[in-house]
C-alpha cells in the first residue's frame, strides 16, 4: 500500500477524497432546449383526464373496407394483419380501392355495438374514423373516398358516437395520419416534388382533423396511428402547431403520445425523455411488468384477441385469448395505474363476430360482480404477491386483491406499509361475510379464505386504516 501511495505522489497522480467522489458521481445530462418537445412535465390533473384515468376497461373498434376481404383474396390468406392487406402484393391497389363500391354493411347497428361494449363493462371506446387505406367512415368534404360514395351512403360515425354517448361510454376518435389513398402522402421527403406534394397533404390532414372535432363535438380525444414514417416525423413544427390548434378548439381534448415527434425526431418521449401527449401509447399488445416501466405516466394497453389481428379476419390464427386471460390483463393494467382496451373487428356486413360477443359477455359477467376493483382504481404501492394483483380505490381506504392463483393452503399473504392496519376483510362477491385475518409479522398478514368454487378469478376486499401508534405490534426485530 505504501509503495502504491509513493508511486502516486512521485508521478503526480494524487486523488483527494473530494476528487474521487466527484469522479464517482453520475453526471447529470444537460437539458436540451426544445421548441417542439413536451409542453408539460407530470400528469394532467384536470377533471377530464381524471375521468380517463379511472376508466379501467375500454373497447377498440377496427372497421373499414378491409373487413370485406377479411384477410383473404382469391382464396389466398394474407399473413399480416387484415387491415394491412392493401400493402400486400397479392391484391392490386386499384382493386382494393374499388372496395368502396362494395361497402354496404346491412347488419350494422350502432346501438348493438354500444350494447355489447356496455355489457362487457367498457367505459370508453376508440373507433377508427379512417385507417391507413384512407377510406373515411364519415362524409368528409375533403376527399371523395368516403362512406358517402359507397352503396351505404350514410355517415357511420354519427350513429356510433350517439349510441356510445347514450350508453354512457366515452368516445375517442382513431385517425391514421398515413393515408395510402391521398396523392400527396409520402413515406419520406427526398425531392422538391415530394415536399410540394406533402405540403398539400399536411393541409388535408389538418382540415380533416378540424372537421372531425367539429362534426363530433362530444368525442373526448383523438387516437393517432401511422405517424412513424420519416415524412411525418420531420413535421415537428407543423404537428406541434396543429396540436395546439386542436386543443384550443376543444379544451380538455385527450391526445396520446403517438401524434408527433420533436425536432430531434424523437417520438413518444422527447429528447429530454419527457412524455409528449397526455398518456403513453407504447403498450400495444404488451403489458408492463412493474411500476417503474411506466415512468410515472398515464398509459393504456391496447390488445387483440388473436396475436395480431385488429380488423376482421375470417381466420383467427395462433393462440386465441380466453376471457380469464383478458380479465387478468385488465387487472394487471389497473394494478400498474393504466387502462386495458380490448379490440373488436366487426365483419364486412357490420355484425360483430360471435366469438367477440361471447368474450364480451364472459368479461361482463365477471365485471358485474368485481367492477369495484377495476373502476376508479389505481396502483396500490404494495409488494406484488403470487396470488394476483393489488388495486386501490382512488381517494379511498379500500385495497382489492384480484386473485388468479389461489394458494392451496387458502392463506393469502399481504404485506402492508408501516402504520397501516386491516379493519375488515371480505370477498367482494359476499361482502357480509368477514374473513379471518392473521398477523404473521409486523404489517404482514394472512387472509384466510377457503377455496372458491369454479375456476373464475375473484376479489378480496381489505378495508384499511392508518395508525400513528405501532405499540400494539407483537413482533420485534431479532436482537443480534
Amino acid at each position: 500500500m505504501k509503495r502504491i501511495l509513493l508511486a502516486c505522489i512521485c508521478t503526480g497522480l494524487w486523488f483527494s477524497p473530494a476528487s474521487i467522489k466527484a469522479q464517482q458521481a453520475t453526471p447529470v445530462a444537460a437539458k436540451i432546449e426544445l421548441k417542439h418537445g413536451s409542453h408539460r412535465i407530470g400528469k394532467r390533473t384536470d377533471e377530464v383526464m381524471q375521468k380517463w384515468r379511472g376508466y379501467g376497461l375500454g373497447q377498440f373498434i377496427h372497421w373499414g373496407l378491409y373487413a370485406i376481404p377479411g384477410g383473404e383474396w382469391n382464396g389466398k390468406q394474407y399473413n399480416g394483419a387484415a387491415e394491412w392487406i392493401r400493402s400486400w402484393n397479392g391484391i392490386p391497389k386499384s382493386t382494393y380501392d374499388s372496395l368502396i363500391y362494395k361497402f354496404n354493411p346491412v347488419n350494422f347497428n350502432a346501438d348493438e355495438w354500444a350494447t355489447t361494449a356496455k355489457q362487457m363493462g367498457a367505459k370508453y371506446v376508440t373507433i377508427t374514423t379512417k385507417h391507413h387505406d384512407g377510406f373515411c367512415l364519415w362524409p368528409s368534404k375533403y376527399t371523395s373516398y368516403t362512406v358517402a360514395n359507397s352503396p351505404w351512403k350514410k355517415d357511420i360515425m354519427k350513429p356510433l358516437v350517439d349510441a356510445y354517448d347514450k350508453a354512457g361510454i366515452d368516445v375517442i376518435l382513431y385517425f391514421s395520419v398515413m393515408d395510402w389513398n391521398h396523392p400527396g402522402w409520402r413515406y419520406d421527403i427526398k425531392t422538391k416534388e415530394d415536399s410540394v406534394a406533402f405540403e398539400g397533404f399536411k393541409q388535408f390532414t389538418r382540415n380533416q382533423l378540424i372537421e372531425l372535432l367539429t362534426m363530433y363535438p362530444t368525442a373526448k380525444g383523438l387516437w393517432f396511428d401511422g405517424t412513424w414514417d420519416k415524412s411525418w416525423v420531420k413535421q415537428a413544427e407543423f404537428a406541434d402547431q396543429l396540436e395546439t390548434e386542436m386543443r384550443k378548439l376543444r379544451p380538455g381534448l385527450i391526445i396520446g403520445s403517438r401524434f408527433r415527434a420533436d425536432e430531434k425526431g424523437k417520438r413518444h418521449f422527447d429528447a429530454n425523455n419527457v412524455l409528449m401527449g397526455d398518456y403513453e401509447q407504447g403498450w400495444e399488445r404488451k403489458l408492463p411488468n412493474k411500476i417503474e416501466d411506466v415512468h410515472g405516466n398515464d398509459w393504456d394497453c391496447v390488445m387483440t384477441v388473436p396475436e395480431n389481428q385488429w380488423g376482421y379476419n375470417k381466420a383467427w390464427k395462433g393462440h386465441i385469448k380466453t376471457a380469464n386471460e383478458l380479465i387478468e390483463m385488465t387487472a394487471k393494467s389497473v394494478s400498474l395505474g393504466g387502462n386495458f382496451v380490448l379490440n373488436f373487428g366487426p365483419q364486412g356486413d357490420g355484425a360483430i363476430r360471435k366469438e367477440e360477443k361471447q368474450l364480451a359477455t364472459q368479461i361482463g359477467n365477471w365485471m358485474k360482480i368485481n367492477k369495484e376493483a377495476i373502476y376508479n382504481c389505481q396502483y396500490a404501492g404494495l409488494e406484488k404477491q403470487d396470488w394476483g394483483y393489488f388495486t386501490k380505490k382512488t381517494g379511498g381506504n379500500k385495497l382489492y386483491m384480484v386473485v388468479f392463483n389461489a394458494p392451496v393452503s387458502g392463506a393469502y399473504r399481504v404485506k402492508l406499509p408501516a402504520k397501516m392496519g386491516i379493519t375488515k376483510a371480505y370477498a367482494l362477491a359476499t361482502p357480509t361475510q368477514s374473513l379471518s385475518t392473521e398477523e404473521i409479522h409486523t404489517n404482514e398478514y394472512f387472509i384466510h379464505l377457503k377455496k372458491q368454487g369454479g375456476d373464475q378469478p375473484f376479489v378480496i376486499v381489505l378495508e384499511t386504516k392508518n395508525s400513528s401508534d405501532n405499540s400494539g405490534n407483537v413482533y420485534d426485530k431479532a436482537k443480534t
